[in-house]
Formats: structure tokens, sequence, C-alpha cells
């Protein structure tokens, strides 16, 4: 019997990549779809030698074709930094409706149950806290995020217009905060920005009084959760991430502290829509999946700084110099 097939979109991003691995291990081959715009062949390298994995440099805003069956889908294509939406603003939209219409199309072609990675930036800058899946959000639609933000949230109404009109198979998840591993070194967030600075002998840069919060979630507990939803029978939006909640003050003196830097923090104005509060509601993912993180903060970051510290000067140096926002 032949082993299951799964495309993957996005596949050689930082999610994308670790989820090619995760259906690897699983047992299945792989297809993986990348326009490279923002994802890095060196993340998946390592797979090119595996007869279970294929490779397709192919935009996924343009029709795609993918001969013989497929069984799953995962669409994780999108740039998925501010500092990527802010500069590749058309292209974002493209991938998040276009792309994602073609992707729909190809999996109601094939029969085959898709997952569609929207984000908790579908709450915008919220006014209940934490976020359940049944808040409907406050986000400017014209503001710079809105972008990325509208993207995301057409993506899950056509995403629920065609389980509802054609029956087909799909699967919604909000996914909060991530890192670990082969994050971008150039996508403005804050963990590698700080790891960055702190790296560089570089004061950390907080945006406002730093008292916003975020909640960070290690890459292996997100795959996971991924994972267990897809094979799930719930079609309706699921929020993952972790909900240990720290504030970007807090979190820039736990580099500090992890790195040993000597360095302090330096304070500058707050950007426009940037959320001044950030933590998931899992109770929907405990309940449904039985899933919850199992990665503790302090423990992911000790790995993501390992990995971090593997870089050579001038790979170093492509860090960003100061985050632009965070999820």
């Amino acid at each position: 019997m032949p082993n299951k097939r799964i495309l993957i979109t996005g596949a050689a991003g930082f999610l994308g990549s670790h989820l090619c691995d995760r259906f690897i291990k699983e047992g299945y081959d792989v297809i993986g779809m990348d326009n490279l715009i923002t994802g890095d062949l060196k993340n998946i390298e390592h797979l090119f030698k595996l007869k279970e994995f294929e490779f397709y440099n192919h935009d996924v805003s343009k029709f795609i074709h993918v001969p013989g069956h497929l069984d799953y889908i995962l669409h994780f294509a999108s740039p998925a930094s501010p500092i990527d939406y802010l500069k590749i603003p058309i292209q974002t939209l493209k991938v998040g409706s276009l792309g994602t219409h073609n992707c729909l199309g190809l999996a109601l072609a094939k029969k085959a149950r898709i997952l569609v990675a929207s984000t908790s930036e579908v709450y915008g800058d919220p006014l209940v806290h934490p976020q359940t899946e049944e808040y409907w959000g406050n986000v400017n639609p014209v503001g710079p995020r809105g972008v990325y933000d509208e993207a995301k949230r057409f993506q899950e109404a056509i995403t629920m217009a065609y389980h509802t009109f054609h029956q087909l198979e799909t699967r919604i998840i909000r996914i909060f905060n991530t890192y670990g591993p082969r994050m971008r070194l150039n996508d403005g967030r804050a963990l590698p920005a700080f790891i960055g600075q702190a790296l560089r002998g570089e004061d950390l840069t907080v945006f406002g009084d730093g008292s916003q919060t975020r909640s960070f979630c290690y890459v292996d507990d997100l795959v996971e959760g991924i994972y267990r939803l897809l094979m799930s029978d719930y079609v309706y939006p699921v929020n993952i991430g972790n909900p240990d909640e720290i504030t970007l003050k807090d979190f820039a003196e736990e580099i500090i502290k992890l790195t040993g830097t000597t360095q302090k923090i330096a304070y500058k104005p707050l950007p426009k829509d940037d959320p001044k509060q950030r933590r998931p509601d899992i109770s929907k993912a405990k309940e449904l999946l039985d899933w919850s993180p199992k990665v503790s903060r302090a423990e992911g970051l000790k790995i993501t700084y390992e990995y971090f510290k593997t870089l050579s000067p001038e790979e170093l140096n492509k860090l960003p110099k100061e985050f632009v926002s965070i999820k």
C-alpha cells in the first residue's frame, strides 16, 4: 500500500520546514512547495536526499498542479513577519486570497483534507483577554498591518465557504507567536532581534514602555498541535499557542540573562496598531485535541539560543538591528 501523500505550501519557511520533518517522520510522502520569496532552501536541504520528499519551486497564487493523489494539504505559504508584509503587501494579500483559493480548489479536485494556517492577528489589538476563538477581533483594515490581518481573515472565510458549499474537509489553525531553530534571521520579531543584539553587544530595543504582552510557543509544541488538529474532525478555528504570558520588557531581561550580555534595554516609540496584549485561550485545543504545550520558555529559549550561536559572523550581521513588531 503506497504511503499517504501530503502537500505542504511554504515548505522552505520556519514552520513549513518543521512540518516537512514531522510528516516524513510519520511515514508520509511529502511534497514541499515554496516560491522562496521569504523561505530558504537551507531549511529543507537535508530532505532532498530522501525519496519521500520532493520540492516544487512555485507561487501558490498561480494555478497549482500536483500529479497523483493527495491525502492532505497544509497551506502555510505566507509572509508572516511585519518586515515582510510591509515590504511586499500585495503578495501578502494575494497568497492569502488567490493562494488559498488555489489550494482549496486543489483539495477539492484531489478529495484531500486541507488545513490552513491562520493567525492570532485575526484578533487585531484585542479588546478581550485572553483571546478565545469566538472573539471577532479589533482589526484596522487600512492600517499598516491590515494587509496581513485581512488576508488571514479572508482566508478563514473562504475556507469555511468551501466547507459549507462543497463539503470539503477543512481545518483552521490560529497560530500564536512561535519560536525555535530555523527562525528567519531578519524577520523583525523580538526573539531573533534581541538575541542578535545581545550577540553583537548592542542594547536591546523595546518599543513603548515594554508593558505590552506576548506568549511564546516552542515550535515542536506547535507542530504537535497542527498534527492533532489535522487528524481531528473539528472544522472551526482552533487556537494553538502557549498561554504563558510575559511583557516584552521582562522578555528582554530574560534574553539578557540567557545570553550573559552586559547590554541594557533601549526604549523607542510604539509602532502603529501594535497589539498591546496577546495570550491564547487554549481551552478548545485541550478539550478537542488533548493538546497543551510541553516545552517551557526557559528550555525552548536555551535550544533556540544554541541555534543562533552556530551562525557565522556574516549571518549574525543579517539579524535585525531591532524588531519592528511581534505577533
